[in-house]
């Protein structure tokens, strides 16, 4: 795809950029080679000054990117404006423990004894250039949960960011550069995918990490599995959101509609199947499809608008199609299931959906749904619940809704997620580690474990 802003409440086309090639590319790996030589062995005194002044100025320039990112990919603003305002605090925090969570480790002076050393030490060193691939659905937190963390442990990063988002992608190669960074610790690679293969394989970049699609995930994982180079990635996720009998059902389904519907609905994490006891299952129903329908569509520049377009014309074209399907094969639609009526001819809109009576054999319930459309399921148990919830190749969050800590210490042991957030809804934050199993991928983000995964853990011996 060319690499082009284009407005999705409109069709709009407002920038377009030409690729980088050849002899581009090569100086931009030359100098990411040659900055991490020198920036690896800068303190985390320096380091956490220099990613606190980032923040700082992502603070101040708050509400142009916001306005920046809703024009790319069509968030509400208030959501972009919360965007940025996250990813300061992320940026912060990792500025401020960063050192604690890569601190020296030491073995047990009886290990150290049994090795036949004297002394021992477990320390965590810089990788080199990490390539980052990142997508448009979240176009600043995504990148900067992989930058702070890995700026922090010294290494450099170059991004590749989703084709749709190239304004955002360049701010944040200009924002770096404005704190005060070194050339070359933070650059932004404007390369379509088909670019990002011979880079991969390039000596110089010695790691990768990846939020998208599966297959992309498996591309990249190919490669880097060829040439021997680690790999985080965040693929799709269908999380179930699971309200058993005992549940507060008023404040699920309240819950439930930003869980399934923020950022339009366009989110790995967002709540996608809900999946409920059948004593509670009319209630949540009613009270979740009734304040679905009641969301407010419009421009995502408005300030009271709650669901902006889609992405792209073929995000809603591939939402349309799975709703479609299903309600063929009999699924119900308790509202939305169409365009909204004022955005028939522009913008890629597509109204809060929920469909009833879902089965296994609809592709709705295998693949992930991008976009404001919400599955409801009925269990007659915790068993049922359960097997509804692990029956999906995606095992990124889930979330459960229960008074019963018999039923949420089961459901902690076999939800097959990579987080289980009990009476809330899934959301991502500094301390904590972030990720999925199955085919949402593998590694971590975020927290200690984030800041590790792209670090040399060195064993340091000292004989007797």
């Amino acid at each position: 795809m060319p690499i082009a802003t284009v407005n999705p409440a409109n069709g709009e086309t407002l920038k377009t950029y030409e690729a980088m090639h050849g002899e581009e590319i090569e100086r931009r790996l030359a100098t990411a080679d040659a900055a991490f030589r020198t920036y690896r062995t800068t303190g985390f005194a320096e380091r956490a000054r220099l990613l606190g002044r980032a923040a700082g100025l992502l603070d101040e320039d708050r509400d142009d990117i916001a306005r920046t990112m809703t024009l790319e990919m069509g968030k509400p603003i208030a959501q972009a404006r919360a965007e940025a305002a996250k990813c300061a605090k992320a940026m912060r925090w990792y500025a401020e423990h960063a050192e604690e969570l890569l601190a020296d480790e030491e073995p047990s002076a009886a290990d150290v004894k049994d090795s036949g050393g004297s002394r021992a030490v477990v320390r965590y060193r810089p990788l080199g250039p990490v390539l980052a691939v990142m997508p448009w659905n979240f176009p600043l937190w995504q990148v900067i949960r992989f930058a702070a963390p890995a700026l922090m442990a010294g290494n450099v990063g170059l991004l590749k960011h989703a084709s749709n988002v190239p304004q955002t992608a360049l701010y944040l190669e200009d924002l770096f550069r404005r704190a005060g960074y070194p050339e070359g610790c933070f650059q932004t690679l404007l390369i379509g995918s088909g670019a990002v293969e011979d880079i991969l394989r390039d000596p110089r970049v010695r790691a990768a990490t990846l939020t998208g699609s599966e297959p992309a995930g498996r591309a990249v994982a190919s490669v880097a599995g060829d040439e021997v180079k680690r790999t985080v990635l965040e693929l799709g996720g269908s999380d179930p959101y699971i309200v058993l009998a005992s549940a507060d059902v008023e404040r699920a389904a309240q819950v439930a509609v930003t869980a399934r519907v923020q950022n339009n609905g366009q989110s790995c994490i967002a709540a996608k199947r809900f999946i409920v006891h059948t004593d509670v299952f009319d209630a949540f129903a009613e009270r979740f499809s009734t304040a679905m329908a009641a969301l407010k569509v419009g421009d995502p520049l408005a300030e009271d608008t709650e669901v902006g377009p889609l992405s792209s014309e073929r995000g809603r074209e591939d939402l349309e199609a799975l709703v479609d399907e299903a309600v063929e094969s009999g699924a119900t639609i308790l509202c939305g299931g169409e365009r909204p009526e004022g955005f028939m001819d522009r913008g890629w809109y597509y109204a809060p959906t929920v469909l009833a009576d879902v089965t296994s054999e609809m592709r709705i319930h295998q693949e992930e749904t991008f976009g404001p459309v919400a599955t409801l399921y009925r269990a007659a148990d915790l068993e049922e619940a359960l097997a509804i919830a692990n029956d999906t190749p995606f095992g990124l969050s889930s979330n459960v809704w229960t008074r019963d800590e018999a039923e949420v210490d089961r459901l902690v042991r076999d939800l097959e997620a990579g987080g289980v957030f009990v009476n809330g809804m899934t959301a991502s934050h500094p301390a904590f580690p972030f990720g999925g199993v199955k085919r949402s991928g593998y590694g971590r983000e975020l927290s200690g474990h984030g800041i590790r995964e792209f670090c040399n853990i060195t064993t340091v011996w000292h004989g007797a």
